[in-house]
């Protein structure tokens, strides 16, 4: 029995190392399968995940069936086309035809001033509003518009507003 046992561990680890050998031969002829790509989020606000936020274009068709006065809970992926210049106390996002306007939860935090372009996940209350002249004129002062854009402000606009708790800033891979 004891002569057994030093035969039997032998054959196999002989096994083992040739099943091994085999498997190794066979990924090294194979192709290399490609990595799945992660995303980094900066996150602002609320803790919120990207799960199931809406693409720019669902989140404009659902703005085209709202009108002043309605509001409904969102999430949704967009551009950012500005920022406050002053503090990052709002942006505006690439919607489709209208670009929306998202400001924060009880002014409970701030974006980066340089994100425009960038990729962020919104999670808050849709709504669409009606913005004043006077309101118009601050937000594009806010922005940096000269005085002669700020001056051709001179009616009312429908705007499509977000008050948002939770913001994902998509992180640019390096």
């Amino acid at each position: 029995m004891i002569r057994i046992l030093p035969i039997f561990l032998a054959i196999t680890i002989s096994l083992i190392s040739c099943k091994d050998n085999a498997t190794t031969s066979e990924t090294d002829s194979e192709e290399t399968p490609m990595e799945i790509a992660t995303i980094d989020y900066e996150s602002f606000g609320a803790q919120i995940s990207e799960e199931q936020a809406m693409t720019q274009e669902e989140m404009a068709a659902k703005f085209k069936d709202m009108k002043p006065g309605d509001t409904v809970a969102v999430k949704f992926k967009a551009k950012v086309n500005s920022v406050c210049q002053n503090k990052g106390c709002w942006m505006r996002l690439n919607t489709g035809d209208e670009e929306t306007l998202v400001k924060f939860k009880d002014y409970g935090f701030f974006m980066p001033k340089d994100i425009a372009g960038d990729e962020v996940i919104v999670n808050g209350r849709a709504f669409v509003d009606e913005m004043s002249v006077e309101d118009q004129q601050h937000f594009a002062e806010d922005a940096g518009k000269s005085p002669e854009e700020i001056a051709a402000i001179t009616e009312p606009k429908r705007t499509l507003s977000v008050i948002s708790d939770g913001v994902l800033l998509v992180v640019a891979e390096e």
